[in-house]
């Protein structure tokens, strides 16, 4: 049994798992870009542009929406929890690290450079759901008045209107 699932109302346990699942996705897509990545860097060194800008625009479209709704939304909640300030601002500062990684990604002069990026990424990226997903959601699970289904739907809609306004041009 998940840590999120001890939430007190069944909505938000499913809510609080469906998030998890989510990052869990989201890192396994990363990892499979930055394989993908590598292999092509190694293999194949004219099919490495293409794969590098399918892995920034992922994270420009999944992962860095996803970061700023949990900081507009997730982040001040859990905030106000006793112990959990240098979490967050901890948290904040990976996904000022994460937009970082993915402009050098982006930008990086050389393949070599954007391979290098690519795993710092993923490695930092991997950490971060795992506090995500092993702490700050089961504080929103034990929270009283804290409604994760709430929270989570909010993020949800939130990143769902930042992909329909890229996506309308």
């Amino acid at each position: 049994m998940s840590a999120v699932t001890s939430a007190s109302a069944p909505e938000d346990a499913a809510a609080l798992e469906a998030a998890e699942a989510h990052l869990v996705r989201l890192a396994g897509e990363v990892a499979r870009r930055v394989a993908a990545l590598l292999d092509a860097a190694e293999r194949d060194p004219g099919a490495a542009a293409a794969v590098r800008a399918g892995l920034v625009a992922f994270c420009e479209r999944e992962i860095l929406p996803y970061a700023a709704a949990e900081e507009a939304v997730i982040y001040p909640a859990a905030r106000r929890l006793p112990d959990s300030r240098l979490l967050i601002e901890s948290l904040v500062a990976e996904h000022s690290c994460l937009t970082a990684l993915v402009d050098a990604l982006g930008s990086a002069p050389t393949l070599l450079g954007a391979v290098a990026d690519a795993r710092a990424l993923q490695v930092l990226f991997e950490e971060h759901v795992a506090k995500e997903n092993g702490l700050v959601l089961p504080l929103l699970a034990l929270a009283p008045g804290i409604r994760p289904a709430a929270l989570l739907t909010e993020v949800r809609e939130r990143v769902d209107r930042h992909v329909s306004y890229v996506c309308e041009w």
